[in-house]
């Protein structure tokens, strides 16, 4: 006889208690996760890379509830355990977790946990570009429907803690990373991919090694599953020959058989063979860019079956954006300033430059993810009239430029800043009037940031100090 949903995740947590559980990284996804498995009376040991003073007071609660914590640069030296519980960012391949492998260690993770315990109706998320606005959109849509829905997974929340919360006919919406879905052997009941392109280069072996990482989202569903694909970029629409359950897709540039799609007029319509409906006009979203009328395409694809048209209509209205894309941060002296940090990809700069029909002021730089910029070089003669280069990054982004064909033409100017502070001033003594400048990186920021929320605020606090 099958276990009732809510007894599985109490027996799973039972049998916990008699195992030794090793939880690698005290981060965002695991900070609840650890709290949870104490307060069950289930024997972990904590590793993080941070020394004891650079945990500050989360360190303090551990300690003071008898946590035993292995911490600083040699954190994984006596990595064991029954079960082991890898944070996302981690290499799934590293010498340390192959090792506990060999030596009987099961290694798995927060949210293949819970995909695999949850009694509910799972949505997942994936993609290179467009994962957390389309993972939100779809999480918006199902409220305004007056769905129960469980938000989480790489959009910075660790679902596995609230399991016990989660009712059958409730929805889980999770925006998956490649690092999560690298070794993930279930898929959720509706996958989508907004699209692939290259990415996270510095830690996956190769780019096949990062589309197989992608593909993990849907290869595991059986003929009941949902695969929602971008029938505009050339590797997603190729997914659709591995999908075992329905496929739809979503495209800005024709019609599709089923799924969202725009027309040449800009309309957005949903297709399911032989019947078209009408749904609004893509000037209406208040999200802008037409990266998001993609993202809004994806979300109203996923969630056609579960949603009135009606209340997609609404949140793609109404729905203003989430922090840190094309956000918005003040205008002062006629210059309009846009913090667009979480851009840590050349075509996520991309999609923020198309967004504006105007040549900007960009800041860029960061952390080397070791991905071409080349692509990037013409969409910055096209769309940037004064490029502020800062971080790692900085040489490759400026050689990738001044590489480009039309670059002596273009009129670029291109400035260095050895920080961000020093940035927004060249930024602001290069603006006039009626200009816009954008924090757009097309890197990550772990050069000098924990996340590209830090950068994002640290940014935001910048700008809103300038007189």
């Amino acid at each position: 006889m099958s276990l009732q949903p809510s007894t599985k995740a109490s027996v799973f947590f039972d049998r916990l208690k008699t195992k030794q559980v090793a939880i690698i990284g005290i981060g965002v996804s695991h900070t609840n996760l650890i709290r949870m498995f104490h307060q069950k009376g289930i024997p972990v040991v904590v590793y993080d890379r941070r020394t004891r003073e650079e945990l500050g007071a989360i360190g303090d609660e551990f300690e003071s509830l008898g946590i035993p914590m292995e911490l600083g640069p040699k954190y994984l030296r006596r990595l064991g355990g029954d079960i082991i519980f890898r944070t996302p960012g981690m290499n799934f391949h590293s010498p340390e977790l192959q090792a506990a492998r060999r030596a009987g260690s099961i290694i798995t993770s927060e949210v293949e946990v819970f995909f695999d315990l949850c009694p509910a109706t799972t949505i997942g998320i994936t993609g290179s570009d467009g994962k957390t606005t389309t993972t939100t959109l779809i999480a918006e849509m199902l409220k305004e429907a007056g769905k129960t829905v469980h938000l989480g997974g790489n959009i910075g929340r660790a679902l596995l803690p609230d399991i016990e919360k989660v009712q059958p006919e409730d929805f889980v919406v999770a925006e998956l990373s490649s690092f999560q879905l690298i070794s993930m052997r279930q898929s959720p009941d509706v996958a989508v991919v907004t699209n692939v392109s290259p990415n996270h280069l510095d830690v996956h072996k190769d780019m096949e090694e990062y589309i197989e990482a992608k593909e993990n989202i849907f290869l595991h569903q059986n003929g009941f599953g949902k695969t929602v694909l971008n029938a505009d970029n050339l590797i997603t629409n190729g997914f659709d020959k591995l999908v075992r359950g329905r496929i739809e897709k979503f495209s800005r540039l024709s019609a599709v058989q089923r799924g969202a799609w725009m027309d040449n007029s800009g309309v957005i319509w949903y297709s399911d063979n032989d019947s078209q409906t009408r749904l609004l006009r893509s000037e209406t979203l208040k999200l802008p860019g037409q990266h998001n009328v993609e993202n809004f395409l994806a979300a109203v694809t996923a969630v056609w079956d579960y949603v009135p048209k009606e209340a997609m209509r609404k949140v793609g209205t109404q729905f203003a954006g989430v922090e840190h894309r094309i956000e918005f941060v003040r205008e002062l002296n006629g210059v309009k300033w846009y913090n667009d940090s979480i851009a840590t990809s050349p075509t996520r700069t991309i999609a923020g430059l198309r967004s504006f029909d105007q040549k900007l002021i960009v800041i860029a730089g960061g952390y080397d993810k070791h991905i071409p910029y080349e692509p990037l070089a013409p969409e910055i003669l096209s769309h940037v009239k004064v490029l502020i280069l800062t971080g790692a990054t900085a040489p490759r982004i400026e050689e990738a430029v001044r590489s480009c064909k039309g670059f002596s033409e273009s009129g670029l100017a291109i400035l260095h800043a050895d920080s961000l502070p020093e940035a927004v001033h060249l930024a602001q003594v290069a603006a006039g009037p009626g200009d816009i400048i954008s924090l757009s990186p097309a890197s990550a920021s772990f050069d000098q940031y924990p996340n590209f929320e830090a950068r994002g605020r640290y940014f935001k606090e910048l700008v809103n100090a300038l007189e």
